[in-house]
């Protein structure tokens, strides 16, 4: 007992200088700009600074119980339900999951609540979105089809249904992409994918284990799209960010109590479905043991402390400071500030998105070093600091997410034709992961601050930043897969594209 206790302390303390490491560069970054040109009040800063330590603690918490729970639930309904080869079973099981999940999914409702259409109407949107395309990327992986191939057929129609309806929906269908695969679903599909690799057990089956990510991002994309053509015109009302002002230390910390049992419900909600959902499955069909069961539960109220916290902290201190930074800023005339700074917040903030730690060690597991955490994580900031960078410039001149996004994506595609499949997959899945809540509770508010204090469109202008977020690392990561090609030989393993058999279902 005294062992468990030593290793679950040694690894909450790896994973607190982890995200120490990654809360504490854009928390400087925040103050430093203010202290020189924004100057938010005293109490405002001290909320700022309690919100990124319960960041930190968040992030620790979340990613402990992630990889005892999260991560060992998706790889045991994975591996299970692929085992019975019932294509029925395997529909309804996997488009279940895909829409609990999303439903739970805490950065979607942060974006549902800053849009003016219906709240559910956009969630259920997208959480069918995503229930479907789940289901597409299993079969996907169960009949070998080239992710490459998929996905270029796929972006083709999402770009042509964008040309036929009102742009204004455009930039928010491919914000929705992003947003979706969050803390609560990234961990879950991946964990799927590595389950159902296990079973199939050939020389691809690593590389088709990554790609899941990636098809259930271009989901909401496609949903939200003919959402906006059967229901022609975005038209509603934004609901505010504003700035509140505190007197004392009594306020600041009575806003963080407020909001908390708030956090508390949500989070809960969004967890006790798929909880319940592998509660019954496992007791009908896996029927694991106590022991292991005690360590998921304990390991899920790990995550379920560690998303509260990091929710909390991201919405009362990050969105209201996110929105005042860019309106101030905008406002004053210097709008073209905005770019470089929101270059550097993008390339630290990154480093603070939960899921981003999950992918960034189950690239490293999977291709068994070959591709570093270190190097995936490096590459993601870059690319995330790129699309603030562009989404700063659209903000600023009102240029189409258009002339931004179509080339972007073409690039992207191109590239997938020159790179080794498991690049490929990688990067799309890292697309959907870098865009998190933290990039919907602060760079979002960024833009739309930046965008009032313009008085621009802040549907055409400012939505859309998600959606470069999720497309750039999408490019950086397969540009070092081009680098590694022509470098060295890829690591044995990562570059065979080999004929398997392909699992019978006719049993």
């Amino acid at each position: 007992m005294r062992k468990v206790g030593e290793n679950v302390y040694n690894e909450l303390t790896s994973k607190l200088k982890e995200s120490v490491m990654a809360v504490m560069p854009i928390a400087i970054l925040v103050l430093l700009v203010n202290f020189a040109l924004v100057h938010i009040p005293m109490y405002n800063v001290i909320l700022f600074l309690i919100c990124v330590a319960m960041l930190v603690i968040g992030i620790a918490l979340f990613g402990l119980g992630a990889d005892v729970s999260m991560m060992i639930i998706g790889e045991k309904l994975g591996s299970y339900i692929i085992k019975t080869r019932k294509v029925w079973f395997i529909t309804v099981v996997t488009l279940i999951i895909g829409i609990l999940a999303t439903v739970a999914e805490p950065d979607l409702k942060v974006l549902a609540e800053q849009t003016p259409f219906s709240n559910n109407v956009l969630i259920y949107s997208v959480a069918l979105g995503v229930g479907i395309f789940l289901v597409v990327a299993f079969f996907r992986i169960l009949f070998q089809i080239k992710l490459s191939y998929l996905l270029m057929g796929l972006y083709i129609l999402a770009f042509v249904i964008a040309a036929l309806i009102s742009q204004d929906f455009v930039p928010l269908a491919f914000d929705s992409g992003g947003v979706t695969t969050g803390p609560i679903t990234v961990p879950f599909i991946m964990a799927l994918g590595v389950g159902l690799a296990s079973v199939r057990g050939d020389k691809t089956a690593e590389q088709d284990s990554f790609g899941l990510v990636a098809l259930c991002s271009i989901g909401p994309i496609l949903t939200v799209l003919i959402l906006g053509l059967i229901s022609g015109d975005a038209e509603g009302s934004y609901n505010t960010i504003t700035m509140e002002s505190y007197n004392g230390i009594g306020e600041v910390l009575g806003a963080v109590f407020t909001a908390l049992p708030t956090y508390m419900e949500e989070v809960l909600l969004a967890v006790a479905p798929i909880l319940v959902f592998f509660l019954i499955f496992n007791f009908i069909f896996i029927k694991m043991n106590k022991k292991a069961l005690l360590k998921i539960l304990i390991g899920l109220l790990y995550t379920y402390v560690g998303l509260v916290l990091f929710l909390t902290g991201a919405n009362v201190g990050f969105m209201s400071t996110g929105y005042y930074f860019g309106y101030y800023i905008a406002e004053n005339g210097l709008g073209w500030l905005l770019i470089p700074l929101g270059m550097l917040m993008g390339f630290f903030i990154v480093m603070a998105e939960p899921a981003v730690q999950v992918l960034k060690q189950q690239v490293e597991d999977m291709t068994e070093g070959a591709i570093s955490g270190k190097l995936m994580g490096y590459s993601l900031s870059v690319g995330v600091g790129i699309a603030v960078g562009l989404a700063m410039i659209r903000v600023i001149t009102g240029v189409s997410i258009w002339y931004m996004i179509l080339p972007g994506y073409i690039i992207a595609l191109v590239i997938t034709f020159f790179v080794s499949p498991i690049y490929t997959a990688i990067a799309f899945d890292s697309g959907g992961v870098a865009s998190g809540p933290m990039t919907a509770t602060f760079l979002l508010p960024l833009a739309m601050g930046a965008c009032d204090g313009v008085s621009g469109n802040i549907m055409s202008d400012a939505f859309g930043i998600v959606a470069m977020v999720a497309m750039t690392p999408v490019i950086t990561v397969q540009v070092l897969g081009l680098i590694a090609k022509f470098k060295a030989p890829a690591r044995k393993g990562l570059e065979i594209i080999a004929d398997s058999d392909i699992i019978d279902f006719s049993e």
